[in-house]
């Protein structure tokens, strides 16, 4: 007999997949899901509150005391209020920008707001929402919202959309 090569066999290699990355990358993927719906919900201030028995005097929501408008004009006209437009707390006020000007009234408005505050157990200071119009130059945005920053008011907002009664008082005077 004559000898015949033998066939050689191949070795059976063990198939198996190493699936820790994937376990891992789908583990942050949901983390980051349920994150970013956590941040997406939107974070809402209470404004139902009861008549306290005085039927003369205009009603007046609770969070209302807390808000300023600012108004941004054009060559560099800055009017704020307090309240509603229709009904403000305190009148519309043209003011200049820096120390002597709209810092002081904001940190006198939010040490008044954050003292009224913490007698009713809560610690809520004012907020902001700064309207510049389309008259107005982005220097002035960065002022007012450098204010902000130096009077340590993070609850701020901005926002395009005019009254008729806020446009009026921007182009009055």
């Amino acid at each position: 007999m004559r000898n015949l090569p033998k066939k050689v066999r191949g070795r059976k290699l063990n198939s198996r997949v190493d699936l820790t990355a994937m376990v891992s990358v789908s583990f942050l993927l949901i983390i980051f899901f349920m994150v970013s719906a956590e941040l997406r919900k939107p974070k809402m201030m209470d404004l139902n509150s009861s008549d306290n028995g005085c039927c003369d005097c205009p009603y007046r929501h609770p969070g209302e005391n807390r808000s300023v408008t600012i108004l941004l004009g054009e060559n560099n006209k800055l009017v704020y209020f307090i309240g509603l437009v229709a009904n403000p707390i305190k009148e519309p006020q043209i003011i200049t920008y820096g120390k002597d000007g709209i810092r002081k009234e904001l940190l006198e408005r939010q040490k008044s707001s954050l003292d009224y505050s913490k007698k009713s157990g809560h610690s809520e200071g004012i907020s902001v929402i700064i309207k510049p119009s389309k008259k107005s130059n982005y220097g002035n945005l960065v002022d007012i919202i450098d204010e902000m920053n130096i009077t340590g008011i993070n609850s701020y907002e901005i926002v395009n959309d005019f009254t008729p009664e806020e446009t009026k008082l921007l182009a009055s005077n």
